[in-house]
């Protein structure tokens, strides 16, 4: 399955003008639409691009959104094929979230930190970190993007939202990225604890990133669906531009 850049898609015009840049870079992009507002690129990489939400941030502490180079619609067009993908949005997250976190932060992430290997600690965290999807038919009134998969991450609480905007940050709307892995992680292995319960201790599932994504027949024959992540950045920049004249 293919998932195309789809015209006038905001996210897509984002990654769009980020694949311009070098990879695992915090440069901001060079837009080639003007009304276009320039978000400040904290993370790009073959499969994801992240930027600090600065016009309308939910935490005064901290908002940063991770988007799909590709146009995915939603949650359900992943597999469990795809783990290893959301375990990296929700690490490189949580990396992102400690660098603005640090008090010599005063914008944005060093990029120097930034480039950093990605975190690889477990899931489970107790540090004022939320990171997930907002699931519909709940959406963010400021970010009203519903057909491109993005995750929010930020820091404490949704201080910044009014009372109906915070709705889709709440138990109706929110779906941590923690508790998605470990769903799908319960319909291809037998791990039957949810990574984001608080009152456990980390598992040693949390520290595999492919753990749950392969499955198979009782033959032996590997039924794995293919993943949506992207191994080489050329094919990544080809899919991206091949409706690179809808943004010019």
């Amino acid at each position: 399955m293919t998932f195309a850049p789809k015209p006038g898609c905001p996210m897509c015009s984002i990654a769009q003008a980020a694949s311009m840049t070098p990879q695992n870079t915090p440069s901001t992009p060079v837009f080639s639409l003007s009304q276009v507002p320039q978000p400040e690129i904290l993370w790009r990489d073959d499969n994801f691009t992240a930027y600090l939400e600065k016009n309308n941030p939910v935490s005064s502490k901290g908002h940063i959104i991770i988007l799909f180079n590709l146009h995915v619609p939603s949650i359900y067009s992943l597999s469990s094929s795809d783990l290893p993908l959301l375990v990296q949005v929700q690490r490189r997250a949580q990396q992102l979230l400690h660098i603005l976190q640090r008090p010599s932060s005063s914008q944005s992430p060093d990029p120097y930190h930034t480039n950093s290997p990605i975190v690889t600690s477990p899931l489970t965290s107790t540090l004022p970190f939320h990171i997930g999807f907002i699931t519909p038919p709940f959406k963010d009134s400021k970010i009203p993007v519903t057909d491109h998969l993005h995750a929010h991450a930020y820091i404490g609480t949704p201080d910044l939202a009014g009372w109906w905007r915070k709705t889709a940050y709440s138990y109706l709307g929110w779906y941590a990225i923690d508790d998605l892995i470990a769903e799908i992680r319960e319909t291809t292995s037998n791990n039957r604890v949810k990574s984001g319960y608080p009152n456990r201790g980390p598992a040693p599932i949390d520290m595999v990133p492919d753990a749950g994504s392969r499955s198979g027949r009782p033959d032996g024959i590997e039924t794995t669906e293919q993943s949506l992540a992207f191994d080489d950045v050329e094919n990544l920049c080809s899919a991206i531009n091949s409706c690179g004249s809808y943004y010019k």
